[in-house]
């Protein structure tokens, strides 16, 4: 069989990975601190024909001649650059002006970061995201605000400032950023959180006060969330030139089928 064939499908089944990454990244234009994906490629073994020849005394040396056998999929990134910021004036809408991201914990311990500042008060008085986890202080403990407070609010460096009520059960603590080495090396783990691996750094969720310019966490912006941060004029250029790619490959195939037809219709 020819090698342009095996060529063919591997570069359809690499620009379906980048249509599928794309239309994630469109589905998710409007979800908040959402950070884009995108798909890059290399060049698989390539085969043998002639090796290179040294230069002799008499003759020059040649190069060697080499067939590539396809593409494959180099990686997956996560683009973590910042997104732009909307106000809402909401005042537990939180967004981060630089690279720390929020530690939240789970009913069974476990600790998630986040870039969506969209939370919420219980009826205890805990400030939880959409789906139920603790927002954490800078001790590792989760962050209560007195139930009978009239109002509250959050500063640039996470302290949060208690009116009315039992005014003066303020949280001791800030909120908590995390620094993480390698953002890129977070695990997506679904509904705008992240795990740590061992390839994004700081396993144990290590907890910094915003505005700590020795961490270089960034600052809280109180009453505005963090917009993805997904362009929508780059995604479709992006979509156009996969699927352009994809096309091109099916013709790869096909014409290498109609040379494999030849071949068959030589003996009549």
């Amino acid at each position: 069989m020819l090698r342009s064939m095996y060529s063919g499908i591997s570069g359809m089944k690499n620009f379906q990975a980048k249509l599928d990454v794309i239309g994630n990244n469109i589905a998710n234009v409007n979800t908040y601190g959402f950070k884009k994906g995108r798909t890059t490629f290399k060049d698989l073994v390539s085969q043998q024909i002639s090796g290179a020849g040294a230069p002799g005394t008499n003759i020059g040396g040649t190069n060697p001649k080499q067939i590539g056998l396809g593409s494959q999929m180099a990686a997956i990134d996560t683009i973590d650059t910042q997104g732009s910021l909307q106000t809402t004036g909401r005042a537990l809408d939180l967004g981060i002006s630089g690279d720390g991201y929020f530690v939240v914990v789970n009913g069974n311990g476990d600790k998630f970061l986040t870039r969506a500042g969209n939370f919420y008060l219980d009826a205890n008085g805990s400030i939880v995201n959409s789906d139920g986890f603790k927002l954490l202080d800078s001790a590792g403990t989760a962050l209560k605000i007195p139930t009978d407070a009239s109002s509250f609010s959050i500063g640039a460096d996470g302290s949060i400032t208690v009116v009315g009520g039992a005014g003066t059960n303020n949280p001791t603590n800030p909120i908590a950023l995390a620094k993480i080495p390698n953002p890129a090396g977070l695990e997506k783990a679904g509904s705008n959180l992240y795990r740590v691996t061992k390839n994004s750094g700081n396993d144990t969720v290590a907890l910094s006060k915003p505005g700590d310019s020795t961490k270089g966490v960034g600052s809280l912006v109180s009453g505005a969330l963090e917009m993805s941060n997904v362009d929508l004029s780059e995604e479709f250029t992006e979509m156009i030139v996969a699927q352009r790619g994809f096309q091109a490959n099916t013709k790869i195939i096909t014409t290498s089928d109609e040379i494999l037809q030849e071949l068959v219709n030589l003996k009549r």
